[in-house]
């Protein structure tokens, strides 16, 4: 399962889904400290802009740092959980529960994917760039970047409210 959070609900989504992991998608400059109980190896902290291409002064999501996130997530299971949190919930984290999901599915249609993602959270805004560069070294040929464009923008929003991506949902 892949629990998704914005940083003002971390704490209790935490506990609540009883990850043992995280990824922390932090813009450059703010700090997030890792949880509680959470050990160094359990941790993926990554600092990016929600942008989705370069922009001077600003730092993209790298392709190190989407395979990063792949390979942290390699260990999702039932039983093994990851909690995924950005500043709002909306962009950074749908979009790397997004990419997870498509890495732990291969046999499960990206737009079915990108379908469940927007049902379970009508603000998830997908970073584009994160899913691009996901889809590149996946080598879904696009499918993920027309998935997630095809969604659109979510709702307007200040910040996600938590979900559960990967919750008992089935490969089409």
């Amino acid at each position: 399962m892949i629990h998704v959070t914005p940083l003002s609900h971390l704490p209790e989504t935490l506990a609540a889904s009883k990850a043992r992991r995280v990824i922390s998608l932090q813009s450059i400059g703010a700090t997030f400290e890792r949880p509680a109980g959470i050990e160094p190896d359990d941790y993926l902290q990554l600092a990016m802009h929600d942008i989705a291409e370069e922009r001077e002064g600003y730092v993209a999501p790298s392709r190190e740092q989407v395979a990063a996130i792949l390979a942290f997530g390699e260990r999702v299971t039932e039983d093994d959980p990851i909690l995924i949190h950005c500043y709002a919930g909306i962009s950074r984290s749908t979009a790397a529960a997004y990419v997870i999901a498509a890495a732990l599915r291969p046999g499960m249609d990206e737009q079915a994917l990108a379908q469940v993602l927007r049902r379970l959270s009508p603000s998830a805004t997908p970073n584009p760039r994160i899913v691009a560069l996901a889809d590149a070294l996946l080598g879904r040929e696009g499918r993920m970047i027309a998935a997630i464009r095809a969604i659109g923008r979510g709702a307007e929003a200040f910040a996600g409210t938590p979900f559960v991506l990967l919750e008992n949902q089935q490969e089409d």
